[in-house]
C-alpha cells in the first residue's frame, strides 16, 4: 500500500508529465503561428507583386509607345506585316531615246560639296550594280537606265563623288507606305546636292516590294533623297523609278522596319530605332 509521501511524489510527476505536454503544445502553436505569419506575408506579397504588375501593364498599354522610345515603358509593338513577294519591275511603254539628254540645273544649296553630274547626253539601256555598304549590311541595288537615264547618270555620279558616304536614311515608314528613305547628309529630310533634274514618269507605274525609286518635294524636284521600297506603296505614278532591291538588300530592310521607329515624321513613320549609316558606295559596271 502506497505512503502519502509516495502518493505526493507520483502526483508530482503526473504534474509535472502535464506541464510539460502543455509547454510542448505551446510550443507547437507559436511555430505554427509565426509559419501562418509568414504564409500571410508571402500570399500578401504575392498579391501586391501582381498587382503592381497588373498596373505596369496597364499603363504601357494606354500609353502606346514603341519600343525604345522615350515615353516610358510600353509592350511591344505589334509585329508589322510585309508582304514576302516582290513586284515585276516597271517597263517604260515605249523606249527613251538612246541617247538621252539630261539638264542639272542648280537648286538651293548643297548639303554636301559635290559636283553636279555633266548635263548632255547619257546612255538610256543597261544595268548599274550598286552596293551600299551600311552599319546593318550590305543593300546590293540594280540601277536600270533603260527606265531613268538621268537619274541613274545622277545617282552614279554622287555615288562616285562620296557623296552618300557617312550619311543616314533619316525615315522609315510601316504602315500604308512601307519604305525607308535615305539620301539626305543633313540626316533630316530637307538636305540635297544643290541642283535638280526632272521627273522620268510614265502613265502606269505603280510600286511595290523591291523597287527603288526617288523622293521629291513636287513635280522635277529630283535631287540625292531616294526610298527603298519593301511592302507595301499606294502612291501616284509621280515617283522616278531608277532600279531594284536585291533580295538580301530587301532582308536588311526588313530587318530595319520590324525594329520600329520614333513617330517623329509629319509624312508618317519617323526616325529608325535601327541606325542605317551608309559605310560605302561602291559602283560597278557603269
Amino acid at each position: 500500500m502506497a505512503t502519502n509521501q509516495q502518493r505526493r511524489e507520483a502526483a508530482k510527476r503526473k504534474l509535472e508529465r502535464q506541464l510539460a505536454r502543455r509547454a510542448e503544445r505551446a510550443k507547437r502553436r507559436r511555430i505554427v503561428g509565426v509559419g501562418v505569419t509568414v504564409g500571410a506575408v508571402v500570399v500578401v506579397a504575392g498579391l501586391v507583386v501582381i498587382l503592381a504588375t497588373r498596373g505596369d501593364d496597364s499603363a504601357a498599354e494606354d500609353t502606346g509607345a514603341d519600343p525604345g522610345s522615350t515615353q516610358g515603358s510600353a509592350p511591344e509593338s505589334t509585329p508589322i506585316e510585309i508582304p514576302t513577294e516582290r513586284v515585276a519591275a516597271p517597263q517604260r511603254p515605249e523606249p527613251l531615246p538612246d541617247p538621252t539628254t539630261c539638264e542639272y540645273p542648280e537648286s538651293g544649296e548643297a548639303a554636301k560639296e559635290v559636283d553636279p553630274p555633266s548635263g548632255g547626253e547619257v546612255p538610256a539601256s543597261g544595268t548599274v550594280p550598286v552596293t551600299l555598304k551600311s552599319s546593318v549590311g550590305d543593300i546590293p541595288l540594280e540601277l536600270d537606265r533603260a527606265l531613268a537615264p538621268c537619274t541613274v547618270h545622277s545617282f552614279v555620279n554622287l555615288a562616285e563623288q562620296g557623296f552618300y558616304t557617312d550619311t543616314t536614311c533619316h525615315r522609315i515608314s510601316t504602315e500604308g507606305l512601307q519604305m525607308l528613305q535615305c539620301g539626305d547628309p543633313k540626316g533630316d529630310g530637307t538636305g540635297g546636292p544643290g541642283y535638280s533634274f526632272a521627273d522620268e514618269t510614265f502613265e502606269g507605274l505603280t510600286y511595290g516590294r523591291g523597287i527603288l525609286a526617288m523622293a521629291n518635294s513636287g513635280p522635277d524636284t529630283n535631287g540625292s533623297q531616294f526610298f527603298m521600297v519593301y511592302g507595301e506603296a499606294p502612291l501616284p505614278p509621280d515617283y522616278t523609278v531608277f532600279g531594284t532591291i536585291s533580295d538580301s538588300g530587301l532582308d536588311v530592310i526588313d530587318e530595319v522596319a520590324r525594329a520600329g521607329h520614333d513617330n517623329s515624321s509629319q509624312a508618317g513613320g519617323g526616325t529608325p530605332h535601327t541606325d542605317v549609316t551608309f559605310t560605302e558606295v561602291t559602283v560597278g559596271g557603269n
